[in-house]
């Protein structure tokens, strides 16, 4: 079976490099994860890059909502057509509003880009995928899943992937912990998963990631059946 991509939030330098010491194949880069990420500062950006040699996707958020306007939508073309420059492998970017998906055309330069998490908050996920599966630059949907156990959630990713098909990529994420990491793991339900508080030591979402923790979640990976 093909190896699980591990994705990791970083907002700091010392992130970064615990992450990639501890077998991160991919990272998240952003700030204010308390508010679930937004658009982190360029020199953060440039920084990691030239210290770490992983794949990094940058946020674009400028609320700590899923709503935007055409004034921000503008400030977060900017910063995108900056990150755009870094060499970075592409974007985090998401909107909805009353239900559903908000086009990102005017947001994201040319480059991929991973709809986040206001997938959550759509009324109709699938004909989302559908729907976003025909924008040219999107390549990944990440998603928790929704609410209730870690099974439901696992069944209804494996689902979106399942209509996702050779389009998309589907990313687990939002509240991974162990638990949910084993069920992955198990059923196979997706190829890739992201990870902010399980990667740190504590509760706190906002402590510094722990090269340890991402090591014994790649273990977790590594123990597909």
């Amino acid at each position: 079976m093909e190896r699980a991509l591990l994705e990791v939030i970083v907002q700091s330098l010392a992130d970064a490099r615990e992450a990639a010491r501890g077998g991160a194949d991919r990272l998240e880069v952003v700030r204010a994860i308390h508010d679930g990420g937004l658009t982190p500062p360029l020199a953060l950006v440039s920084e990691i890059a030239a210290a770490v040699s992983l794949p990094l996707r940058v946020m674009v958020r400028e609320n700590a909502g899923y709503s935007t306007d055409a004034s921000e939508r503008t400030t977060l073309r900017r910063a995108a057509e900056t990150f755009a420059g870094t060499g970075v492998d592409g974007l985090v970017i998401g909107f909805a509003r009353a239900g559903e998906a908000e086009h990102i055309r005017d947001a994201a330069p040319d480059m991929s880009v991973t709809f986040h998490r206001a997938f959550d908050q759509l009324n109709d996920p699938l004909g989302a995928i559908d729907a976003l599966a025909g924008v040219r630059r999107v390549d990944r949907i990440l998603t928790s899943g929704g609410n209730g156990t870690t099974a439901t959630r696992c069944a209804r990713l494996r689902a979106y992937q399942a209509r996702a098909g050779s389009r998309l990529t589907i990313i687990a994420g939002g509240g991974v912990d162990e638990e949910m990491l084993a069920e992955l793991v198990q059923t196979g339900a997706v190829q890739e998963v992201h990870v902010g508080r399980a990667a740190r030591e504590g509760a706190d979402r906002g402590a510094a990631v722990s090269a340890a923790r991402v090591e014994r979640l790649r273990e977790l990976l590594e123990m597909r059946r």
